[in-house]
């Protein structure tokens, strides 16, 4: 009797066990493998709420991709092209716009917390004109998606062929904090490759190589 229930308690032991060990392995990755990687960033800057709810292109911010290998970090003077009179959130404005009607009164200007800190790297003053008291910093953004030094990826050979964004980076519109999507891997790319030489690229035919030499040389 005492054996049959030893036996029973080992085998629960054993199979608890096996569930734990192959969820934990689920969760594992390689070496090099960052999927899932969402690092806080200087500037809370939501893709949800520039990519999403306002529709704004990817290359309006990542233009390089169009002519370059890399897709880049825009200039912070780009985002002052709508923040210099978008300032805050524009529920926040909007909320300044009727109290300034109820006092009869003009607007004051709203800044938000994320916002300043861009009007700060550019060194403004308070009316976002250049402050010869303060110097221009770098944001120090931090990087979401790398690839090892021996992998050669050209942003501008996969834009020309109409490859979406999401493809790589997956649904970016919907991240309020971007992350890495995909695991990046040689086998990914080169699967992704093979069938967008069997079934082509929005509708178009193409010859995605899968030569060493196209990425790695």
């Amino acid at each position: 009797m005492n054996t049959r229930i030893a036996t029973i308690v080992l085998a629960i032991g054993l199979g608890v066990s096996c569930i734990l060990l192959a969820t934990r392995i689920g969760k594992l990755h390689l070496p090099g493998n960052q999927q899932g990687y969402a690092p806080a960033q200087p500037i809370a800057y939501s893709h949800l709420l520039h990519a999403g709810e306002m529709q704004i292109p990817c290359l309006y911010c990542h233009y390089p991709a169009q002519t370059s290998r890399h897709a880049g970090v825009p200039p912070a003077s780009l985002c002052m092209n709508c923040h210099r009179e978008v300032t805050a959130s524009l529920g926040a404005m909007h909320a300044e716009d009727e109290l300034a009607t109820k006092e009869n009164r003009k607007p004051r200007r709203i800044v938000s917390p994320e916002l300043q800190k861009l009007y700060d790297a550019l060194a403004l003053d308070a009316n976002l004109q250049p402050d010869p008291g303060k110097k221009e910093q770098p944001i120090a953004w931090n990087r979401v998606h790398s690839l090892p030094s021996f992998v050669y990826f050209d942003h501008r050979a996969h834009v020309r062929v109409n490859v979406a964004c999401q493809q790589c980076h997956g649904p970016v519109e919907t991240m309020k904090r971007v992350r890495q999507y995909s695991d990046l891997s040689m086998g990914w790319c080169v699967n992704c490759h093979r069938q967008a030489t069997k079934e082509g690229v929005a509708g178009i035919s193409v010859h995605a190589s899968t030569d060493c030499s196209t990425c790695h040389f």
